[in-house]
């Protein structure tokens, strides 16, 4: 491929990245106004918990939709980030100011550790890997009853007593995510991911530290998840085992395929979809998991871009007809 085709590629992923931002941003603005109109507790904390999955499905997102490889422990690191702000608090009564930073540092550091053993594997070796790792910490978390209380939980002091503080403290958090994830990928760390994803054994041909770079996407999808558990923590006041259930990261895993992988907003997009529908299939029995994995199988087989995939791409087809 000739100089001017691989600068024409990057431009044209460039211009739909922006786009993409573009329509994350407005998505957030909207969500901004859902106060005015939602006034229930129980609605507002329906909404707040969406945003909480929607912090997770972008962490997610920046490690299978970005870089190409598939955990299935992103729940498990919102687990572990919510029990050490719990664990700070219960046995050092360390204030949150403390708590949530070291919820950050800790998943990071772990997602690191973990990393840099099993970003050497391929294929499935790799999402057994991780599913193992998050099961093992599920087990040890529940056990470990006279450090952590077992399946008793723990109990979390709160940041606000209004919900819609709460509501507005998530929002802003999943836009310095986007912020910072949008100039990630406009950056050449950004594009050494998207070479990774696309053609690893060629981006290693070329130079690019494969390893090093998985890690890193790696160790910061799992500060995300990190510290959405944390805030989860101090908003339900409550963590429990639960946080890491294997059924959690299904519904990330399906939020962000049926939102659609590889960008910003389709996993926004998904988890509002995906958890709202939840919420109402409840009523229903637990029928969650077969309806939400039969849409990822329908979507894996026929619609691969996800919803914004399929937004964006009927956007830009009646922009391009509308040219003289």
């Amino acid at each position: 491929m000739s100089a001017a085709m691989v600068n024409a590629a990057g431009n044209l992923w460039v211009n739909r990245l922006r786009r993409d931002f573009r329509a994350s941003l407005l998505l957030l603005a909207l969500l901004s106004l859902a106060p005015l109109f939602v006034t229930t507790p129980y609605s507002l904390g329906i909404l707040i918990i969406s945003i909480y999955f929607a912090l997770l499905a972008l962490g997610w997102n920046l490690l299978a939709g970005f870089t190409g490889q598939f955990s299935l422990a992103p729940a498990a690191f919102a687990m572990l980030g919510a029990y050490t702000t719990a664990l700070l608090d219960y046995h050092l009564q360390a204030p949150l100011a403390i708590g949530i930073p070291a919820a950050i540092v800790s998943c990071a550091v772990l997602g690191w550790l973990l990393g840099k053993v099993v970003l050497r594997l391929k294929g499935p070796y790799l999402s057994l890997t991780t599913l193992s790792f998050a099961e093992i910490a599920r087990v040890v978390i529940g056990n470990s009853i006279e450090f952590t209380r077992g399946d008793q939980g723990l109990n979390v002091p709160t940041l606000f007593e209004s919900r819609v503080g709460y509501y507005y403290l998530f929002l802003g958090v999943l836009l310095a995510t986007l912020v910072g994830l949008y100039l990630l990928m406009k950056s050449r760390t950004g594009r050494f991911w998207l070479a990774i994803r696309d053609d690893a054994t060629g981006a290693e041909s070329r130079g690019i530290a494969v390893v090093r770079y998985k890690t890193l996407a790696f160790a910061l999808s799992c500060a995300i998840c990190g510290l959405a558990g944390s805030l989860y923590g101090t908003f339900s006041q409550l963590v429990s085992p639960e946080l890491g259930l294997l059924m959690q990261t299904g519904l990330i895993i399906a939020m962000v395929v049926i939102g659609g992988m590889g960008t910003l907003t389709g996993p926004i997009v998904g988890a509002l979809l995906v958890y709202l529908t939840s919420e109402w299939l409840r009523d229903f029995g637990n029928i969650q998991m077969i309806v939400f994995s039969a849409a990822v199988i329908l979507f894996a087989r026929f619609l691969r871009t996800g919803l914004w995939g399929l937004a964006s791409g009927r956007y830009r087809s009646k922009a391009g007809s509308a040219k003289p």
